[in-house]
């Protein structure tokens, strides 16, 4: 896949997705759909922001829940063949929406066909909606697609998807009903890295997870997980996310014990992904005591993934 942050780079003619598309969810994945469709005629792009606008307002720093290298590897999965990562910076984020059509768009992107969300606003202060882009854009012979917004069916009726909504629920470890507005588990994944070993002095070696620094890390504790290897072979574990307050640690790790598995991981790459949160980070009065509930969290674990098949 193509990926550009300059429009003097981009492979045109275009059918964009225009939006920020963080985690690649259910809602984002219709609103992609109709530019595939379209490969034959347009090159399918999907054109977002960076940095995220809110994050350029307030100078705070978003984490996310598809860093760019996860992003990429997901949009190629539903065949996005370009990412244009549009510069949001002053002179963008003065544009008004009339003028973010014809000159970004249309002039820059050579765009043809256009698909958006509902909700999707743009321009200087957000003045332009979806509906605004429609009769802007079909005024210079471009046709707009909008999606409505994707609910969730299954279990809570009515539940509006969205990223803001997927965050909530992995600040509170509901990351089952993540995954049902995600459509995967929310997985973690880098390479694995020297730490401590002490799990290994207690009979649970772990792989220490050198995670993105602008990824999301949901509520801290011990999850059941499945680990992708870098042979694509899936293993059955517990995570920790956390600072191991036990051992007097200060900086939050993620470390990850394989289930009946043994061998060398150092340096390889590794996904994991999240299934079911178990309990809360705890300090235990000793080794013996945290080696004590570390074979109870593996128990559980074994049985929770051997049933949610």
């Amino acid at each position: 896949m193509w990926v550009t942050s300059s429009t003097s780079n981009v492979k045109t003619p275009t059918a964009i997705a225009l939006g920020n598309f963080d985690g690649i969810h259910l809602g984002h994945r219709q609103v992609i759909k109709p530019i595939i469709e379209l490969e034959a005629e347009y090159i399918p792009t999907l054109v977002t922001f960076t940095p995220h606008p809110q994050e350029f307002f307030t100078g705070k720093t978003r984490q996310l829940l598809t860093p760019l290298t996860e992003k990429v590897k997901r949009l190629e999965s539903l065949k996005i063949r370009q990412l244009v990562r549009l510069p949001f910076d002053s002179s963008l984020a003065s544009l008004g929406p009339q003028a973010f059509v014809e000159d970004i768009l249309v002039k820059q992107l050579n765009v043809k066909y256009i698909s958006v969300g509902q909700d999707f606003r743009f321009g200087k202060g957000r003045e332009g909606n979806a509906q605004m882009l429609r009769e802007l854009a079909n005024n210079l012979g471009i046709f707009v697609y909008i999606t409505k917004l994707k609910t969730l069916v299954s279990g809570e009726s009515g539940l509006r998807i969205s990223s803001s909504r997927i965050r909530q629920c992995l600040a509170v470890g509901n990351v089952r009903q993540a995954k049902e507005m995600l459509s995967y588990p929310y997985s973690l994944e880098g390479m694995v890295v020297r730490g401590q070993q002490v799990g290994r002095t207690i009979g649970f070696p772990t792989a220490n997870l050198q995670i993105p620094a602008d990824k999301l890390l949901p509520r801290r504790g011990v999850y059941c997980v499945r680990v992708i290897l870098a042979t694509e072979e899936v293993i059955k574990g517990v995570i920790n996310i956390g600072s191991r307050p036990t051992v007097n640690g200060q900086v939050p790790t993620v470390e990850v014990h394989l289930l009946d598995w043994s061998g060398n991981l150092y340096g390889t790459f590794l996904r994991v992904q999240l299934e079911k949160f178990l309990r809360s980070e705890q300090k235990f009065p000793s080794l013996d005591a945290l080696k004590n509930q570390i074979t109870q969290d593996c128990m559980i674990a074994r049985q929770t993934l051997s049933q949610d098949v």
